[in-house]
């Protein structure tokens, strides 16, 4: 088995993940079975009480794990299915560790961070070898080397690439080189600083991933070869790109890194076919539609915080050969200055999940502009219940319909806490996640959507519909199409008589790729291009 460390430098938020992925993306296309892993070394357990604004999206896997959003990209961008097992972070390593300590496990021994916590470590990369039996290993390190929270991981990684073996270890090393507009050149120093600490660690990268925004020229490689002792074919530019992530894979073939991949971890298989990623990208380049879409948030200012709903609204694109231009729409915006001015011009609506009161209002008339105007709507999560209360308010005739997350003492609780989550008192990993069954109702638009009357979706909430209220809203025409196989909890809803108004209480972004759009999404674009072919001039 191989194993590829991906490590990064100078500063954070470089594309660690995308690389990863793209590295993954490239050697699975060569018919290697690909396995990704990401440590996180903050000291959460998870990021699942992390605020948006702190860490960005909390992805969800299958087991219902709250993860780091950057294996989100490896599963958009490889056909790897996730599980607990590919995200560890400090939080969880010590929880282990003094677990081990509690039972006796180190028999009487002085518990250190070397052996034991980085015996932890590799211990998980162990595992997920011998549990996914992939012919290669990729793990991210997050963070920036140099940081005092990672050194356990660096060593823990030092250490396990010296047991494998010199091909059977390779370290690729992303890093940042500025271009200072002052001089009107890019500086290579940091990239140095960068290596020197890693090499001070122990570790000496093979493969440098240079971040720039500008070219990066042969004497600039050159110098970055020589001061970082990696051969000149190994310093590798990774530009910004000029339309999509997915570009990053194309990149990285184009400067031969998994080629050089193969040569260092002595792996003989044949060049990637990546014309299906290449279509991927004339659609995403130069599409044959052109719609807008708003997303109505709380966390709008915050990329990362929605970065699965923004993937998949581009999928839904793909899927419809349509480019998309995503409206990022603060809700307070909405409040202060109407749904008729802020969302002019938009041919679908989207409103994504969330937690807190703040923007609440403003989501409710995102919905009620939707609704009334006929425009595509899709709801995701919280989306659903904003739809839900929106509907029970201004077509029921429901006075101060809300949830009870926000009001407690609304006379009318359309939405509700699940009967499971009333005595949860523990915040981190408790709300109801991960993939569980939804059975579809026939003839209904979710059905069509999907081609199927079961799915499995991801689910991350702890407040569901009421059941009280069902036939109510039945009767008005608001259309349960998708339940629980014991019929309890609602999580698709549509509009009888909207061309499409649908939203989950799961969240489909999750599972939706750019070669395998989610249908919700598929669905919803293709709408909104219908509605903007159709809009009068």
């Amino acid at each position: 088995m191989k194993y590829i460390f991906v490590t990064g430098g100078v500063i954070s938020s470089l594309g660690k993940g995308l690389t990863a992925a793209s590295i993954g993306t490239l050697l699975e296309n060569r018919g290697l079975k690909v396995a990704l892993q990401k440590f996180d070394p903050y000291l959460n357990v998870d990021p699942g009480t992390m605020s948006p604004f702190q860490h960005g999206e909390v992805y969800v896997l299958d087991d219902g794990a709250e993860t780091d959003l950057d294996l989100g990209h490896y599963e958009r961008f490889t056909h790897t299915k996730l599980t607990r097992l590919n995200n560890l972070t400090s939080g969880q390593v010590y929880q282990a560790v003094l677990n081990n300590e509690r039972d006796g496990k180190y028999l009487g021994k002085t518990v250190q961070v070397i052996p034991h916590v980085t015996d932890e470590i590799q211990n998980r990369i162990k595992l997920l070898a011998e549990t996914t039996k992939a012919d290669v290993v990729i793990t991210e390190i997050g963070g920036t080397t140099g940081d005092i929270e990672g050194l356990p991981f660096l060593e823990a990684i030092r250490e396990f690439a010296q047991d494998v073996g010199p091909h059977n270890a390779l370290f690729v090393h992303v890093t940042y080189v500025p271009f200072i507009k002052a001089a009107g050149e890019l500086k290579t120093k940091p990239t140095q600083q960068s290596v020197a600490k890693l090499r001070e660690i122990g570790i000496a990268p093979q493969i440098l991933i240079c971040r720039c925004e500008r070219p990066l020229e042969k004497e600039l490689r050159l110098k970055i070869s020589m001061f970082c002792n990696v051969p000149f074919e190994a310093v590798v530019e990774e530009k910004d790109v000029d339309h999509s992530i997915y570009e990053v894979p194309l990149m990285l073939q184009r400067e031969r890194v998994d080629d050089q991949v193969c040569r260092a971890l002595h792996l003989d298989v044949p060049a990637p076919d990546m014309s299906p990623w290449q279509e991927i990208i004339r659609k995403l380049i130069a599409p044959q539609h052109r719609v807008r879409i708003g997303v109505v948030g709380k966390y709008i200012e915050l990329q990362d915080a929605y970065k699965s709903v923004y993937e998949a609204i581009s999928h839904g694109g793909i899927a419809n050969d349509c480019g998309v231009a995503i409206e990022k729409i603060e809700a307070e915006e909405i409040e202060k200055h109407g749904a008729d001015k802020v969302l002019a011009g938009v041919s679908g609506v989207l409103v994504p999940g969330g937690f807190g009161e703040r923007g609440i209002e403003g989501k409710i008339q995102a919905a009620q502009f939707a609704r009334e105007r006929k425009l595509p709507y899709l709801g995701l999560c919280l989306g659903m219940q904003i739809a839900t209360i929106e509907f029970g308010r201004n077509v029921l005739g429901l006075k101060g319909a809300h949830s009870t997350e926000f009001e407690p003492n609304t006379p009318h609780p359309v939405i509700a806490m699940l009967d499971s989550q009333l005595k949860v008192t523990k915040k981190g990993g408790t709300m109801r996640l991960g993939a569980q069954p939804c059975q579809l109702a026939v003839g209904t638009k979710a059905a069509r959507l999907y081609g199927a009357f079961v799915v499995n979706e991801r689910h991350r909430h702890r407040f569901e519909f009421n059941n009280a209220y069902r036939e109510k809203y039945q009767k008005a025409g608001f259309v349960f199409s998708g339940l629980s196989p014991d019929g309890k909890l609602v999580e698709v809803i549509e509009l009888a008589d909207h061309p499409f108004f649908l939203a989950s209480q799961f969240h489909p972004e999750f599972l939706s790729k750019p070669h395998q759009p989610h249908p919700l999404f598929r669905g919803f674009i293709g709408a909104a291009h219908q509605r903007t072919l159709h809009r009068p001039a």
